[in-house]
């Protein structure tokens, strides 16, 4: 009965984290499409908006379920550095797009004091 129990509560805690995460991938989402062409915002940052960590961040992108609208190639790490695992093409896709609507880089990060998007809340 104990088994039982203990995997009826990891059901019931595995519901409950999807459906939480589906609360916050909305507003990661939400967030995202907000980001002008030429500009970024970092993991942390909408980590930091929503109350989340950058990395359940990171991974909500990673699920885009509609890349066209909430152009996840805007977002960056804390360095400026591009994922190397882009679920739409890898880094080097991401770098180009970002390039293509005028990011600037310095060497191969994402220059942050000029291309960093200041949300207003």
């Amino acid at each position: 009965m104990e088994k039982r129990l203990k995997e009826n509560f990891l059901s019931y805690s595995r519901k409950l984290e999807y459906n939480l995460n589906m609360e916050k991938a909305d507003e990661v989402y939400k967030i995202v499409s907000q980001i002008l062409p030429g500009k970024v915002m970092t993991y942390g940052q909408i980590g930091k908006i929503i109350g989340i960590s950058p990395r359940l961040v990171g991974r909500i992108l990673h699920n885009n379920p509609d890349p066209e609208n909430v152009p996840c190639h805007r977002v960056v790490n804390s360095r400026g550095d591009v994922a190397e695992n882009y679920a739409f093409g890898g880094g080097t896709a991401q770098t180009q797009k970002l390039i293509r609507e005028g990011a600037e880089f310095a060497a191969s990060r994402v220059n942050l004091k000029k291309s960093l998007y200041k949300r207003n809340h």
